[in-house]
């Protein structure tokens, strides 16, 4: 009788554990976005701080990091001279970066850190965090999404991207027809 209960906890312990394993795969895979569905860019119109207008058809024929960030955020700061040299090594090839500044950030922060810091890509504010909200709710900076030549969402990054990958799969997406 003792040995079958073990067994039954020995099996049941298993089984609590292969759940847990798949639910926090599933939770870093989506964090991750990689949930396997193709998304669109979301129908949402953005301001840049020079006053241009982009919407879902600017994205198509080019590949587009959109990065969401903060002045406040550490790792937002950190990261930008990398997203720099990426935009300056690709844009020629059809590249393009829109950082969005979050709605808490002031916008005379963030225009003077695009100003002191010569941000040569788009940048757009949120104020009213309708830009975020659209964008799968990003709440977390930095988190970037790069999107293909036809609009579509294919990875989001949590945190600084590492470079090297970041621009590997650039370099595979402007190749695409």
């Amino acid at each position: 009788m003792c040995q079958h209960i073990l067994n039954f906890m020995k099996n049941f312990l298993l089984s609590l554990r292969c759940l847990v394993a798949g639910v926090f795969f599933v939770f870093i895979a989506n964090l991750a976005g990689c949930d396997g569905a193709i998304k669109k860019v979301p129908s949402v119109e953005l301001m840049t701080i020079t006053g241009e207008k982009l919407d879902p058809a600017s994205f198509q024929g080019k590949v587009t990091l959109v990065n969401f960030w903060a002045t406040s955020c550490v790792t937002c700061v950190k990261e930008m001279p990398m997203l720099v040299d990426t935009y300056k090594k690709f844009a020629s090839k059809g590249y393009q970066t829109v950082a969005v500044a979050m709605y808490y950030d002031p916008p005379n922060y963030v225009l003077n850190f695009v100003e002191t810091r010569n941000i040569p890509f788009k940048v757009a504010l949120d104020p009213k965090g309708q830009i975020a909200k659209a964008w799968n709710d990003t709440k977390i900076t930095p988190t970037s999404y790069l999107v293909n030549k036809r609009g579509e969402i294919i990875k989001r990054y949590v945190g600084e991207p590492e470079p090297a990958e970041l621009q590997a799969v650039i370099e595979k997406l402007l190749a695409e027809t």
